[in-house]
């Protein structure tokens, strides 16, 4: 089975989780800078069978935009033209970087490595995708 991928795309850098290959768990992959995302993606669809792209996508409690919607939605185009046969879906990702916040604080670790914004990322682009699978149950 191949795996679904699930970003947290932001200006300067985008989180990444994948699944495993029967799309059971969420994990963390890597944080990488957003300019180099494209690239990135290519190289690990070259190695890991992708069934499915998940993309964090910014909303306002009022379900209105906000100001990182119209990235995101520029980044989907880039993505459909690279990826045109790779679905890509949106995922409210409300809250995900306060329960991402959250999470990091109750891991125990220490201030210097919960200020990461790279960590922050990544297990935002986690909860992402562990909400997706949940919704698929």
């Amino acid at each position: 089975m191949a795996r679904v991928l699930a970003l947290d795309y932001g200006k300067k850098r985008t989180g990444i989780a994948v699944t495993d290959p029967l799309q059971i768990i969420a994990t963390a992959l890597e944080t990488t800078d957003s300019g180099e995302l494209i690239g990135w993606l290519k190289k690990y669809m070259a190695q890991e069978p992708v069934e499915k792209v998940i993309i964090g996508y910014p909303l306002n409690f009022d379900d209105s935009a906000t100001d990182a919607t119209p990235l995101v939605d520029k980044f989907i185009g880039k993505f459909q033209h690279v990826f045109p046969n790779l679905p890509i879906e949106r995922w409210d990702e409300r809250m995900t970087s306060k329960m991402a916040s959250a999470a990091i604080a109750r891991m125990g670790l220490s201030k210097k490595q919960r200020e990461k914004k790279e960590l922050i990322d990544s297990i935002s682009a986690v909860i992402i995708l562990q909400e997706y699978l949940e919704s698929r149950a």
